[in-house]
């Protein structure tokens, strides 16, 4: 950094400051300053141009973090009051995320959908109980490629209601012959969020489903 001579701040009254010095000088003052030690300078040994500007480059970059900075604060606080009305709309609404698991209320059922990466021959969706059985199988047939939504009302294959819990979801494709577990995405509803630092992602509370990013949801329903 460039040392400036005190004689010249003692001429523009600047080293006589209250107790409180300030840690920086307005731009204002800036040029005031810069304008007097070259009329102060010495004729034989003037300021080089390089050095001049490298003090009025130094300030500007100061002075300009300082507006950068104050800039990203409000855009972070309008980003912030942003996350915190889209994480309201959130909560009660219907998600679809991945899982390959759902939980089954009593009396309730459980939705989703099977993204298909080509059309296929034959679909299958296979509900699995906890200890690993097949409990109700869903023949869905011919399917083009994409999202092909499901629907288990809780019967199971022996005409019984299922009981409530947590049951496994496979969906099983015929692609060129061979068969394929394709990904499946179930629906959850959002209980409440939790908001993310800036930087940070809306979380949100899917009750027995866990915690979830908003940016895994694949459709809001």
């Amino acid at each position: 950094m460039t040392t400036i001579d005190t004689s010249m701040l003692e001429s523009l009254k600047l080293s006589q400051q209250p107790q409180a010095k300030k840690d920086s000088i307005g731009q204002e003052e800036f040029l005031k300053l810069m304008t007097t030690q070259l009329n102060n300078q010495d004729p034989l040994k003037p300021m080089e141009g390089g050095e001049f500007f490298s003090q009025i480059a130094q300030f500007s970059s100061v002075a300009g973090i300082q507006e950068l900075q104050k800039s990203f604060e409000q855009v972070a606080s309008a980003m912030l009051s942003n996350q915190a009305l889209q994480a309201s709309a959130m909560v009660g609404r219907t998600v679809l995320i991945p899982a390959a698991e759902a939980e089954l209320k009593e009396g309730g059922n459980i939705q989703g959908s099977i993204e298909l990466p080509s059309s296929t021959s034959a679909l299958a969706v296979g509900i699995y109980d906890t200890a690993g059985q097949l409990v109700r199988q869903i023949t869905m047939g011919p399917q083009q490629g994409g999202n092909v939504g499901f629907n288990w009302n809780g019967l199971m294959d022996s005409g019984e209601i299922a009981p409530a819990g947590r049951y496994q979801i496979k969906a099983i494709t015929q692609v060129d012959g061979e068969p394929f577990a394709a990904e499946t995405f179930v629906a959850a509803k959002v209980d409440s969020v939790i908001l993310g630092r800036f930087g940070q992602e809306v979380t949100l509370n899917l009750g027995a489903m866990g915690q979830l990013g908003l940016s895994d949801v694949k459709q809001i329903l």
